[in-house]
Parts: structure tokens; C-alpha cells; sequence
């Protein structure tokens, strides 16, 4: 249990130490519950809040949720599903009606700033929902706008790199050729209206599929020798960075280099089938150990340097009703008992903490309001000898 305790504390610290220094920006969590055995959301609320975790991306726009987290610090992007595209793009009072029923009950208490419309629809192939994304975004915005709510809350989507058509090296990312005629002026209301364009970038597929060309520390953001692209002499160390200015340089060939791609999805699964080579909690401990050591130190890809990396991972929880291979159910941070599934790794000294099972968490948040109270403490005592050597 001891051992227990201390991952947790672990992961605790390390997302208090992200939040401080990336001032809010920077870091966040999927919250998915394609599951039976979660938390109940004023749970996750609490767990959250004590991980002061200020960044949550839901899939839908569940009341409950949102319910729960009224009056708090965190920032919500909300989903609307695929299923809503179709109606909406040749109905805009359907896109109205959503925003008054889903939206409207629950910004004044819970700080909603964004509208996922739509997730990875061109990974889908239907050209009917494909070519209902940017009218049913345009509903949604228009929508806001007519409630003046436009400037509080942005409208975007979430894609897959499946979208690409070149991505080696990375200054020659360029888009599928049937895709363009959607993306172009898609990218063109993106740039209007100054929403980021959102991508779900995973350097685990990649090397599941080509373990024997793409190193497993370059994935993993492990030391490694890395490799240049010849176009442009820059040094990549990592895949999720050439991923990145991949899909940079294929929005540069449509005309834009106005639009800030952030990563809505990334993560690495600690369990998969025996053909999912890495799918490892080693592995994803060091993926997501590393991946929010960059964003700490607010890292920007080679292309872009000034501009850090905004990350969401994937995920806050393991769900057990999600479908396909084992990996897909093993990408989260805890089990839904709020145990950590692997330890993400923080150096320093964290008290053994002797479990009970009636009061476990209040013996958590105790101490980790001792812990915040030390913090701040200190911070106190720090501006106090600054004022008087001046």
C-alpha cells in the first residue's frame, strides 16, 4: 500500500509543479467514460482538484460533469459528437438548440472555452459526414455569435494524422489529395474566426507498426540520435515533435501559417495484445513522464521553438467498454478505484501514507493540503526576504 501512496503523491506532484509553472497553459486530460465501473463525476471532481489538474477535454457534453465541476478553476473543451454533423450542417437551428440545451445551463458556473465539433471525421471516409463538418461548425459558431458568446468559447474539431499524406521528413507534410477540397476552406475558418487546429498524435502507432525503423527512444522521448530533415537542417529527437511540424508544413501548403496546431490526444498504453510491441507501463510511464517534462519546460517543436507544446493526454482513466485491440482500454493514468496505473517518476521525498478503507481519501487530501500548505508557506516566507533585501 505504501508503494501505492507514493506513485500517487508522485503523479500529484508532478501535475502541481506542470500546472504552476505552465500558468494553466500548456497540459490537460481526456476525460472518457466508455466504462461501468467509473467514478462518479463529483468523485473525479474531487480527484482532479486535488492533482490540481485545471485543463479537462470531455468527448460529449455530459450535464453531470459539468454540474459537478461548477464554481471550479478548470477549463472545459466539450464534444459534439459525429452523429450531430449531418443535421446540423443543413439545419442551423439544430446547432442553435444544442448550444441553448447542452452550453447555456452551465457557463455561468463552469468555465467552458471551447467546442470540439466533431472527432477525427476524415479517419471515417464518409464523404457525406466529411462534407457536413465545416457547415455544422459554422452553424455552432453562428450560434455563439447570436448569443455573444463567441469570444468566451472557440469552435475547432480533433483529427487523426491519418489525414496526411507525407510526413517524412517533416518539412514535407502534406495532406491526402481527395482531402484538400474539404481542408482548404476549413483551415481558411480557422484562420477567421482564430481557433487552433486540434490533431490526436500518437507516436505508439507508429512504432507499433515499424519497430524495426523508428527507434523505441525516439518514441519515447528517451536520449537517441535522432535524425535531420534534409530540407531544412533541423534536428528532431522525438516523434511527436516531427509528427507536429509535419502536419505545420501540410497546413503551410494550403496558404496558412496563421493556424497553431495543439494536440488534443496523445498518450501510450500500459497494456496491448502480443502484437502491440511496447505497449508497456514501463514505456508509458516514460512517454508521459517525459511528454510533461517538455511541457514544463514549455518546449516548442523544432519548427515552431517559440511556441510551447499544448497537450492533452490520453487519458485520465482506464475504460473497460471501449472496443478494439487491449491497448485501447490501457491508456489511462489511474483505475477507477483512483489508484495510478504506473509510476509517471518524480525525484524527491514523499511520507508513507497508512491506508484504511473509511477514510482514505480524506487521509489523501489531508496530506496533500499539508503538502500545499508548505508549498505556499514557503512561497510567502521567499517574497517576504525578497521585500526586505530591497
Amino acid at each position: 500500500m505504501a508503494t501505492r501512496s507514493l506513485s500517487f503523491f508522485r503523479v500529484l506532484l508532478l501535475f502541481l509543479t506542470l500546472s504552476v509553472r505552465s500558468n494553466g497553459q500548456g497540459v490537460g486530460i481526456n476525460y472518457g467514460q466508455i466504462a461501468n465501473n467509473l467514478p462518479s463525476p463529483g468523485r473525479v471532481a474531487v480527484l482532479l482538484r486535488s492533482l490540481n489538474i485545471t485543463r479537462v477535454k470531455l468527448y460529449d457534453a455530459d450535464p453531470n460533469v459539468l454540474f459537478s465541476f461548477s464554481n471550479s478553476q478548470v477549463d472545459f473543451m466539450i464534444g459534439l459528437g459525429n452523429e450531430f454533423l449531418q443535421n446540423m450542417s443543413t439545419d442551423t437551428t439544430k446547432a442553435q438548440s444544442w448550444i441553448q440545451q447542452r452550453l447555456q445551463p452551465h457557463i455561468s458556473k463552469t468555465r467552458i472555452t471551447s467546442i470540439v465539433v466533431g472527432n477525427e471525421i476524415f479517419k471515417t471516409n464518409d464523404h457525406v459526414l466529411i462534407s457536413s463538418l465545416l457547415p455544422a461548425m459554422k452553424a455552432v459558431y453562428s450560434a455563439l455569435v447570436s448569443l455573444g458568446l463567441e469570444k468566451q468559447v472557440t469552435v475547432t474539431s480533433a483529427h487523426s494524422l491519418d489525414m496526411l499524406q507525407t510526413s517524412y521528413p517533416p518539412s514535407s507534410g502534406s495532406f491526402k489529395e481527395e482531402f484538400i477540397p474539404y481542408l482548404q476552406p476549413l483551415l481558411d475558418f480557422h484562420s477567421q474566426i482564430k481557433s487552433p487546429f486540434l490533431i490526436n498524435a500518437y507516436p505508439f502507432f507508429a512504432y507499433k507498426d515499424s519497430p524495426k525503423e523508428i527507434s523505441l527512444e525516439y518514441a519515447l522521448f528517451q536520449p537517441n540520435q535522432g535524425m535531420v530533415d534534409s530540407n531544412t537542417n533541423l534536428h528532431y529527437d522525438n516523434m511527436l515533435f516531427a509528427q507536429v511540424d509535419a502536419l505545420y508544413s501540410a497546413i503551410k501548403t494550403l496558404g496558412h501559417t496563421d493556424v497553431e496546431v495543439r494536440i488534443s490526444e496523445t498518450g501510450w498504453p500500459s497494456k496491448g495484445e502480443e502484437n502491440e510491441i511496447g505497449a508497456s507501463p514501463e514505456n508509458a510511464a516514460l512517454y508521459n513522464g517525459n511528454l510533461l517534462r517538455l511541457v514544463q519546460e514549455r518546449k516548442g517543436t523544432p519548427a515552431k521553438p517559440s511556441v510551447p507544446i499544448d497537450v492533452y493526454v490520453f487519458a485520465l482513466f482506464n475504460e473497460n467498454l471501449k472496443p478494439g485491440p487491449i491497448s485501447e482500454r490501457n491508456y489511462g493514468l489511474f483505475y477507477p478505484d483512483g489508484k495510478p496505473v504506473y509510476n509517471v517518476g518524480l525525484q524527491g521525498y514523499l511520507p508513507d501514507i497508512i491506508y484504511s478503507s473509511s477514510a482514505t481519501t480524506i487521509k489523501i487530501l489531508n496530506v496533500w493540503r499539508a503538502v500545499m500548505g508548505l508549498a505556499v508557506a514557503g512561497m510567502i516566507l521567499d517574497m517576504g526576504v525578497r521585500m526586505k533585501m530591497r
